[in-house]
């Protein structure tokens, strides 16, 4: 069992998307309307005759050969790759393309529709809102701002886990601020 350009095709095709098969590279070519990214394309490679899936998002960043932060941008794409499930970065260090990827190989299974929209769903998701924003801040200013909807994730499962503990926290780091025993940096 493998999957085929076909079987992604129709998967496209329940979803109403536009794309066009490149049968020769065993690919399909798709693309979708982003707030953070202009032309964002996105490949659906087979290979090993199906028994691989990827799924990645060609030329997300681009020319960061020479860039000022280009370590600061590395590194944040290493952080949400550790912070993220399934999506993974890559950099061609020859034209300094950075592209987002998801792939894994399938074998002797198939690849499901339900599979195929959620790494679909994921990688759009994970590039246009949360990695996208955060890199485009360390290429202005070299630092990267950390993932600010992990911690507004964190506080909205303390308030569900433990309603009115956040508001213990605040008054006993307003009453630390108060005294100056607040830790800083």
């Amino acid at each position: 069992m493998a999957a085929t350009v076909q079987q992604i095709a129709k998967y496209l095709d329940s979803l109403g998307w536009d794309y066009s098969v490149d049968d020769e590279e065993n690919r399909i070519i798709t693309g979708v309307e982003a707030q953070n990214i202009d032309d964002f394309l996105i490949v659906v490679q087979l290979d090993e005759d199906g028994r691989f899936f990827r799924l990645f998002a060609p030329q997300v960043i681009t020319g960061i050969q020479k860039h000022r932060h280009k370590t600061a941008i590395l590194q944040t794409m290493l952080a949400i790759s550790w912070e993220t499930k399934m999506l993974q970065w890559e950099y061609d260090p020859s034209d300094g393309e950075i592209r987002a990827i998801i792939e894994f190989p399938l074998e002797d299974s198939n690849l499901t529709e339900k599979q195929f929209v959620r790494c679909l769903s994921g990688l759009i998701e994970l590039v246009d809102n949360v990695a996208l924003p955060r890199l485009q801040a360390v290429m202005k200013t070299g630092r990267d701002p950390g993932n600010l909807e992990l911690g507004e994730r964190l506080l909205l499962s303390i308030q569900e886990q433990a309603p009115g503990l956040l508001d213990v926290l605040e008054k006993a780091m307003e009453a630390r601020k108060r005294r100056g025993r607040f830790p800083t940096g």
